[in-house]
Formats: structure tokens, C-alpha cells, sequence
């Protein structure tokens, strides 16, 4: 077994450094604060997910910038470093589709600040919070904390912006930017599936984004702003990307179960179609989160091509080495927050154009219209250096996901195990649609199935002895160089878990994403919490 874990609640897996953007969530009874969403237990945490809470140097900035403003006390304030997502924050606030939490446009203030660079403020009253940190968390377009920090360190150059003349101060992006995209386009371009494309990805089709939700909210909006059209999500996905569909937009439609409804979305695309309605597009995440189910590609693409209505996917979880949705995707789009950066310790995301697509001029000139790049150069620069070793690191999350996977997965087949069922690629019946998209093997790297997976527990109880057992750290991300697991369904819907369990996803799953640890001493870290869930299972005969 590996050492023991000494990381403290709330705290940074290590080595934790101070824009790490993972906490660790000890005792199975904090998990259950957590989800109720105790205040008390919410502000101990030292580390928290940036777009779940303010970091704290995004809140020492907000904190200077109201002392500056002279605020009362009750004032809150969030920061972005964009003017569209100011508005867009205040606009979602007064959207009459927040019901009782509506607010008043007379009690919010945008404000323009600059100090090295431009700054744009949405304050209100605390009391109001809620509502404004719904977008905080799901657009996920506020300040990083890196970029906070560099802010606080010329605190003294604080200015209000009165007069809308005065430009802003000048920024150069760093070429780290560009060294990312070129990265990106390669990793794209590299064993691709299918036939020779048309044209291949270049840098100038990879646009970058503040972080991976960024990227989905971005494009989304975009499209509204060009076609104003409904949304079709197609597979359960992770759980702030129907928030963004349902949120901000005319019409949108989920279809959770995936390829057992690829009927009902034909159907569905027909119904719009005869009644004028346009679907801008439908998204799918490949494979989905938390459940790890593949979508049919081939179908869902020629589904997207017979109702003009686009195809986009979020390899986030299948990753760029290891499957090539291009050849049948508009639109990629990336969280690099996970396994492209890989250390736990940067936010960022990307949309990439498919050159070869035959909408492809048309959404180019959409984004030389609407796109502006808010990833600040200090994050780049730490996500190129972390990306360099990506495919190496890659092959040993698929190596240690796959024998941990086929380990979990020996229980479940043992009828005095606790464990029921496991969640992945390779265990699920979409294999085959996965194995389509799935790149061929060269002399420097083999593709896998991935780093993330799930498995289901009898009981609660069980799953409850196996969090306060295991030696693994516990919280939410993926795709980092520690292993991290989550009870997905109980800590994301822990108050409305009867709305998402007609989708498959239960109290009783674990959400499992795999480091770069040894694995044979993985297995025993494992172990360990298994052997406690089973105990549970003595206990009650």
C-alpha cells in the first residue's frame, strides 16, 4: 500500500501549490455536509475548485476593489476579465427564468477598473449571491486566480474606468498561446481515423478559453447570437453542461440514456424541423460523464447533417491521444483543465474547428466576429509547460484506469462482493462505437480507454466504508497525477437525487480517476476500502 495520506480536509492534493484546483474531502460525514451544502464546512475549505468558490486571491482582489469603491458591507463583487461576461453575469441575474431568485437590475453595478490590464466588476448585495454564483460556476468565465494574484501585486495602479473613451491598457498574449494551439492542432492531426481529410486542423482553428466550461458557454452563445436555435444534449454529461443549455437560450432538450433514444431524437429533430423550430445543435460528450457510456457518432452525425443542425463533442474524458472525433464532429471542444495539464494546478479549455467540415467557413466567420481570448498569459504559460509531457503521461492513466477497472470489476462478478457494477469503455455495451473513434497504435504511443471510470455499490453503507477506508485522495476533478475519486451522484445531486436516477446515475456510485501512482500499490489503496465496504455486507447477516 502507499503511504498514508497525511493531506488535510480542505486542502490541496499535493504538493499544492497556490493556484492548485483540487481540496480533499476526508470522512464519509463531511461528504454529507458537503452535499447539503453546509456553509460551515464550505468556507473551511482552503482550496476549493475555482469555479465552485472564489479563490483566495480572487476574493482578496474583490475585496480591495470594494475597499477601493468604498462599499458598504453588504456588497459582494465578481470579476471577469471580459465585458461581455459582465453583462452577460448581469443579464442572467435579471432574467425573469430565475424565478424567486430574480434580482433587480437597480442592485447591480458594472463597474470598469484597470490596473496592468482591464477589469470588468458585477457587484451587489450579499443576500443575492446565489444567484450570481450560479453563473460563476456554470459560464466559468471569472477571473483565474493566477491572473488574481498578478492583480493584487500592482494593487496600488487600482483605477476606475469613468470615461468609456480611455483605452485599455495594452496586453500582448504570450507566444505560450500559440505554442498550445499548435500543440493541440498536432495532437489532433496525429493517427487520424477515416479516410484523408480535406484540409487539416491548424493553429488558427484552435481557439482557447479560461477553462473547459468557458469553452462550452462560449460557443454556445455564440450560436445563439447567430441563429438563436435550441439545443440537444445527447447522453447524460457533466453536470454544470445542461445547466448552460437550460439556462441561456429558446428551447433545450436532453435525451440522458443516450443511444437507446437515437430514435426519439430523430423524431424529436423531425417535430422541430415541421414546426419551424431550428436545433442549432447537438452535443454529446465522448464518452459521458459519470457513467462512461460512448454515443453513436456515425449516426448522431448523420442525424446533424439530414436537420442542418451541428455536431458537437466533448472528448474531454476519451482525450485528444486516444480518440479522433474530428472526422465526424463540427466543433471539439476540450476541457484542458483535466488530462492535457495534468498537475491539478491550471484552468483553461478549447473549441477546435474541423477544417474539413462542410459548415466550416460559416462557423470561421462566426468566430472571427464573436471570439476574444480571456485565457491570461500567466495560465498559458503554466499549461504549456505542464502539456509537454501529456502522451507520456497518458499512457500510464489508460494503464492504471484499465488494471484498476478489470481489479473493480472481479468483484463485481463475485456474488459476496459489495461491489455491483462497473462504469467504462470497456464493460459497457457502447464499446464498439468507442473502438470506431479509437486512434491507431504508433511506435510512441498505443491509445487506451481512458482515465475515468465508476462503480456501484449495494448499499450506501458500504460505499460510505470504502470513502472512510481507501487511501486515495477524495474530491472533485480527473485526469491529474494523483488519484482522485468523488462519490459523483451524492456529492453533485445530493439534494435532488430522485430527479437524476432515472438516467442510471445513483447515491451508491463512485467516480474513480486515476493518477500516475505505482500501480500495484494503487490496487492495494483499493483494497483496503474495498475489504471495509464488504465488512458492511457481515455486519448486517
Amino acid at each position: 500500500m502507499s503511504a498514508k495520506i497525511e493531506t488535510e480536509f480542505g486542502c490541496a492534493i499535493p504538493p499544492a501549490s497556490r493556484h492548485a484546483i483540487t481540496f480533499h474531502l476526508p470522512l464519509w460525514s463531511n461528504l454529507l455536509r458537503f452535499a447539503a451544502l453546509d456553509p460551515e464546512l464550505l468556507g473551511r475549505l482552503k482550496s476549493p475548485y475555482p469555479r465552485m468558490m472564489l479563490t483566495t486571491d480572487v476574493k482578496d482582489l474583490a475585496a480591495a476593489i470594494l475597499k477601493h469603491i468604498g462599499a458598504a458591507e453588504d456588497q459582494m463583487l465578481f470579476i471577469f476579465p471580459s465585458p461581455t461576461s459582465a453583462v452577460e453575469c448581469k443579464d442572467f441575474a435579471t432574467d425573469p427564468k430565475r424565478g424567486e431568485i430574480v434580482v433587480p437590475p437597480e442592485e447591480i453595478s458594472i463597474r470598469v477598473f484597470d490596473l496592468q490590464l482591464r477589469l470588468y466588476t458585477v457587484s451587489f448585495p450579499a443576500a443575492r449571491y446565489l444567484t450570481f454564483y450560479h453563473f460563476w460556476l456554470n459560464a466559468g468565465t471569472g477571473i483565474s486566480s493566477r491572473l488574481a494574484e498578478e492583480c493584487l501585486d500592482s494593487i496600488n495602479l487600482l483605477r476606475q474606468v469613468i470615461d468609456d473613451s480611455v483605452p485599455p491598457p495594452k496586453v500582448e498574449l504570450s507566444p505560450t498561446h500559440g505554442q498550445i494551439q499548435k500543440r493541440i492542432a498536432s495532437l489532433l492531426e496525429r493517427a487520424p481515423v477515416g479516410p484523408p481529410r480535406e484540409a487539416k486542423v491548424s493553429l488558427e482553428d484552435v481557439y482557447l478559453f479560461q477553462s473547459g466550461m468557458a469553452a462550452i458557454y462560449g460557443l454556445h452563445r455564440y450560436l445563439l447570437k447567430k441563429q438563436n436555435g435550441g439545443s440537444v444534449l445527447f447522453g447524460y454529461a457533466f453536470h454544470s453542461t445542461p445547466h448552460v443549455f437550460d439556462d441561456f437560450g429558446p428551447n433545450f432538450k436532453l435525451f440522458a440514456l443516450g443511444n437507446e433514444q437515437l430514435d426519439e431524437l430523430e423524431t424529436y429533430l423531425a417535430s422541430e424541423t415541421r414546426e419551424g423550430r431550428k436545433v442549432q445543435a447537438i452535443w454529446t460528450e465522448f464518452p459521458t460523464v459519470p457513467l462512461i457510456t460512448t454515443p453513436d457518432l456515425g449516426r448522431l452525425r448523420k442525424l446533424a447533417d439530414k436537420y442542418r443542425s451541428l455536431l458537437i463533442v466533448d472528448d474531454t474524458v476519451g482525450s485528444f491521444c486516444n480518440v479522433d472525433v474530428l472526422g465526424v464532429a463540427d466543433i471539439v471542444v476540450t476541457s484542458l483543465t483535466k488530462s492535457f495539464s495534468g498537475y491539478a494546478d491550471v484552468m483553461a479549455g478549447s473549441a477546435v474547428l474541423n477544417p474539413s467540415g462542410s459548415r466550416y467557413i460559416e462557423l470561421k466567420s462566426m468566430f472571427q466576429e464573436l471570439y476574444r481570448n480571456d485565457l491570461a498569459n500567466s495560465d498559458a504559460v503554466v499549461l504549456e509547460h505542464n502539456s509537454r509531457d501529456y502522451l507520456a503521461r497518458s499512457k500510464i492513466l489508460n494503464s492504471n484506469t484499465l488494471r484498476l477497472v478489470e481489479y473493480i470489476q472481479t468483484k463485481a462478478a463475485d456474488p459476496t462482493s459489495t461491489v455491483s457494477k462497473v462504469f467504462y469503455v470497456t464493460t459497457s455495451p457502447s464499446l464498439p462505437f468507442y473502438k470506431e473513434r479509437m486512434r491507431p497504435a504508433t511506435a510512441d504511443f498505443t491509445p487506451g480507454y481512458g482515465c475515468l471510470f465508476s462503480f456501484e455499490f449495494d448499499t450506501v453503507d458500504a460505499m460510505a466504508a470504502f470513502y472512510d477506508n481507501a487511501n486515495v485522495h477524495i474530491g472533485p476533478h480527473l485526469g491529474a497525477h494523483l488519484t482522485i475519486v468523488q462519490p459523483y451522484t451524492k456529492g453533485t445531486y445530493g439534494r435532488d437525487l430522485a430527479a437524476v436516477e432515472p438516467y442510471g446515475l445513483r447515491e451508491t456510485q463512485m467516480r474513480i480517476a486515476p493518477g500516475l501512482e505505482n500501480i500495484e500499490l494503487l490496487l492495494k489503496d483499493f483494497e483496503k476500502g474495498l475489504v471495509a465496504a464488504d465488512a458492511t455486507r457481515v455486519k448486517e447477516t
